[in-house]
């Protein structure tokens, strides 16, 4: 029960609702015990009238009055068990929002390095899967435990006034029941732990196929992808069955503990009798009508159990992505004015999942309003730098300023707010072009949206669609070509109009004619804000303020475009070979 623990805050929140509920729970447990009593009342009038020691008029009175406090006991129970469920059910829906919540908070605010080390499915079935085990426990389960030990105490308390000893037989399987529960229990939460693994697994498998369906069917290997899902659905199938083994134990165990129970309760219960130790055999029956009331309560202990042994195991791989502590974190409350300066002090930078040293001793500087080009080949740490510059990740040596100030001192929120982000690998929600583009500023009229495509030159390409800006795109943009989703995500970038630009190779995609077009929009549009583009391209450079050239984490050229072209180097090589791809075509 450790690991739910995490869960008491949340108990704590709806201690209200939890108590009301315990309270109606108690009070329909009361209610619905009244029947054995009045049975055994109908037994005892049966036995008067059959003795002659009452008439008819009051055997039928005493009859009838049984009857009706029978039928209205039960109705009182039915009512407040229905609000029962309506009190703490209820709490469990209340409880697995937050928890979802607090759960998608915390993946927000983890770094890049947890998203390169954790599959995408297991993230997904923790916060869907788990999260739904560990509702069962706080509601269903919590509501049956209340049930069975209010029932236990008002049916224990109300037997052992009727008759102590007959009492203790009845109970005395009990510990029994205990100590299998007990055995069984140990075996479930080993076993629960491995079945929640392989669904992750299992979603992981799923959601990578379905994602990379194109590459799948490109290369024509649908039956091998097929044999492996079916492998690893037969090994978690496996897992289910042999969960399934011991969790099939329980009701078994439960039915014949209390077979045994009722057989006591007719056995000791009839010597008793006999030897007059019980005044009617209308005690008999009521001990019997307690102990199959009792029946569903011990069978549901089973269940209980195995519920919160599957919530434990599922609460226990929630806690562990909910216990890490991001890496960048936020340590400043008050936003600062971001005016676009940016310097680079002598930084280093190595990736902790591959150890591979991306960066090595870069310096340079860009002013505000400026634009900086950066060029090199792949795996140069040109996008390590845009990556940077938005604290995706920090810094292993050296100093990053921003506004002169160093860049772990500005908010944190404040700081990525103030930036346009154009990624290598334009991403697209599964939404309409228009909300894609509102993505970077909410607010946005629908001249805003049109204004911004016009300028990353995509409107023509979105009127053309039947519903235009209204057009939902598939998973991941899959709707729009290559160059047209780099260029929503040009919009989506700009229409923000933040204070420092970035652009990681966002023209790859789109031919040269639309990318001069692009390029002198955004000439204008970023007038008065720092830009930093990284492309492959010298057409894409020319322009820029200030021109980097990296080689291996380090900078091997720095100027402008014409002084670059006028000497020896990677630059100059680059303009030449695509001038004369240029000529050729």
């Amino acid at each position: 029960m450790k690991e739910l623990q995490h869960l008491n805050k949340y108990f704590l929140k709806y201690k209200t609702h939890l108590i009301l509920g315990s309270i109606i729970t108690v009070a329909a447990r009361i209610f619905l015990l009244y029947t054995p009593r009045y049975v055994k009342k109908i037994f005892i009038a049966i036995e008067r009238f059959d003795n002659k020691t009452i008439s008819e008029s009051v055997f039928k009175s005493e009859l009838a009055e049984a009857i009706i406090w029978i039928i209205c006991a039960a109705l009182i129970a039915a009512i407040l068990t229905f609000f029962m469920r309506q009190t703490i059910i209820n709490v469990s829906r209340y409880i697995e929002f937050d928890l979802k919540n607090e759960i998608y908070e915390q993946y927000q605010r983890l770094s890049l390095n947890f998203y390169k080390k954790n599959r995408t499915g297991d993230l997904m079935n923790r916060i869907t899967e788990d999260v739904t085990r560990v509702r069962m426990y706080a509601g269903p389960a919590i509501m049956y435990s209340i049930n069975t030990v209010a029932l236990f105490v008002v049916a224990l308390i109300y037997m052992f006034k009727a008759a102590p000893i007959l009492t203790f037989y009845t109970v005395l399987p009990l510990p029994i029941l205990s100590l299998v529960i007990y055995k069984l229990s140990r075996e479930i939460h080993k076993r629960s732990t491995i079945v929640q693994e392989y669904l992750s697994k299992l979603s992981t498998y799923t959601q990578e196929s379905f994602s990379g369906i194109s590459v799948i069917k490109a290369y024509g290997i649908e039956p091998q992808t097929a044999s492996s899902f079916n492998s690893l659905a037969s090994e978690s199938k496996e897992k289910q069955v042999n969960l399934a083994k011991v969790q099939a134990w329980f009701f078994p165990m439960m039915i014949l503990l209390i077979g045994t129970s009722n057989l006591l309760v007719i056995y000791i219960g009839g010597m008793q009798y006999i030897n007059g130790d019980i005044e009617s055999l209308g005690t008999i029956a009521e001990f019997i009508i307690y102990v199959n009331m009792l029946t569903w309560p011990v069978a549901t202990v089973g269940w209980v159990t195995s519920i919160v042994q599957q919530a434990e195991a599922s609460q226990k791989r929630i806690n562990e992505f909910l216990k890490i502590e991001p890496e960048i974190k936020n340590t400043v409350n008050t936003p600062t004015d971001i005016i676009g300066a940016i310097t680079f002090k002598n930084v280093s930078f190595t990736y902790d999942d591959t150890n591979i040293e991306a960066l090595k001793g870069i310096s340079f500087e860009i002013k505000e309003g400026e634009t900086l080009a950066i060029l090199g080949k792949t795996g140069s740490g040109k996008s390590t730098i845009l990556d940077l510059i938005g604290r995706l990740y920090d810094i292993s040596e050296g100093e990053i300023l921003v506004n002169g100030l160093a860049i772990e001192k500005h908010n944190l929120y404040n700081l990525r707010n103030s930036i346009g982000y154009v990624p290598q690998d334009a991403f697209l929600f599964s939404d309409t072009i228009k909300n894609n583009i509102k993505f970077g500023k909410e607010e946005a009229t629908d001249d805003d949206v049109i204004q911004a495509a016009k300028n990353a030159q995509v409107h023509k390409n979105i009127i053309k669609f039947n519903k235009g800006y209204d057009t939902i795109l598939g998973e991941r943009g899959i709707t729009l070509s290559g160059g047209q989703k780099q260029r929503v995500s040009i919009a989506r970038a700009i229409i923000k109009s933040p204070k420092i630009l970035l652009f990681d190779d966002c023209l790859s995609a789109v031919d040269t004619e639309t990318e001069e077009k692009i390029l002198k929009n955004l000439n204008k549009i970023s007038r008065g804000k720092t830009s930093i583009i990284v492309s492959h391209r010298v057409s894409s450079a020319k322009n820029a303020d200030k021109i980097i050239v990296l080689e291996d984490g380090k900078i091997v050229q720095e100027g402008t475009h014409e002084t670059l072209i006028n000497s020896e180097g990677y630059y100059k090589h680059l303009y030449l070979k695509q001038i004369s791809e240029t000529s050729a075509t």
